[in-house]
């Protein structure tokens, strides 16, 4: 297997997932700023390989099975780190509900692909808007209030809940769509 451009960002972005937790915890100051710094370019190379790989022809089922995985972990592991420095019930119950809905809906893909249904639970407008949204409160977040100032912080608090609401919008757009595959084959 060769290694295109689209799959070398998509791995960078794996490699990077470490990276940010340890610029995260290093003991100096500004240092939450390079590992929001980091998520950002995470952030950008999910969408600029995805579409680097559409323009030039360069889609492969290696990038397809890791690119999900890569954003899935690079999401996952900040939310950790955003609950860990603000250690709330609301910032816990709402990041469980966004990766909650992250293993749903892979799980449902999943197994939707294996029956041959996959296309019923394609990607949506909805779960790109989430997407979007969730991203930009992530990084606000990842900042921390100390270095930017408690109305962005607070800003970035509502931004995630926005993003749970749309997670779990999404998912039921999901759900209802794969509802009559899963009755028929119940």
């Amino acid at each position: 297997m060769r290694i295109n451009l689209p799959n070398s960002l998509t791995i960078a972005r794996i490699v990077m997932v470490p990276l940010m937790v340890i610029a995260f915890y290093l003991p100096f100051r500004g240092t939450n700023l390079i590992a929001a710094a980091m998520f950002t370019i995470a952030a950008i190379t999910d969408w600029l390989d995805g579409y680097l790989a559409r323009r030039y022809q360069q889609t492969s089922a290696f990038g397809a099975f890791l690119d999900p995985v890569a954003d899935k972990l690079a999401v996952t592991v900040a939310l950790f780190l955003i609950v860990q420095a603000d250690k709330t019930a609301l910032m816990a119950v709402t990041a469980a509900v966004i990766v909650g809905r992250e293993i749903t809906i892979s799980a449902l893909r999943e197994w939707m692909a294996e029956i041959g249904e996959r296309a019923k639970v394609g990607v949506a407008g909805m779960g790109k808007l989430k997407t979007v949204v969730q991203m930009v409160a992530i990084i606000i977040l990842l900042m921390q209030h100390r270095y930017v100032g408690k109305p962005l912080y607070w800003f970035g608090k509502a931004l995630l809940i926005a993003a749970a609401a749309l997670t779990i919008w999404s998912a039921v757009v999901y759900l209802r769509a794969a509802w009559p595959v899963i009755r028929s084959r119940s």
